[in-house]
């Protein structure tokens, strides 16, 4: 493992990854039993949004640190999911014409409401592990 990646971050600094999972983890708890799709809420909801906005914010000093590399997953997880929700709608919507369109939204929602699930839990656990994420 590379040596910058083993310097011990600030305490305070680990709880704000924490909360960056956990306002993303409450997106997408609000998106499965709310009326919003998981990866809906997950992208345009407030909890996530807020998350993504103090990665950007608390990044720099992440430099260095096993935590740059939680920062980089969690930023990914958000932009990821934005840009393969945008390509499920721009491929669904012509189809609805011939119906299929509703299957391959719904479909492609739930498999990436899935994705991001798995992504902020493994996430997470490397965390809560201290340990850092593939690059």
């Amino acid at each position: 493992m590379n040596d910058t990646l083993t310097v011990e971050p600030p305490a305070g600094l680990v709880r704000i990854t924490h909360l960056v999972y956990a306002l993303h983890a409450l997106g997408l708890a609000i998106g499965a039993f709310g009326a919003a799709t998981v990866v809906g809420a997950f992208v345009f909801g407030w909890p996530s949004i807020i998350a993504v906005v103090i990665n950007y914010v608390k990044r720099s000093e992440t430099r260095g640190t096993w935590l740059e590399s939680h920062f980089s997953w969690q930023i990914r997880t958000f932009w990821f999911a934005l840009l393969w929700a945008v390509l499920i709608g721009l491929v669904s919507i012509p189809l609805t014409v011939v119906v299929v369109g509703f299957a391959t939204w719904a479909l492609g929602l739930f498999v990436l409401g899935i994705w991001a699930i798995y992504r902020i839990a493994r996430g997470w656990l490397a965390l809560n592990d201290r340990r850092p994420m593939p690059r």
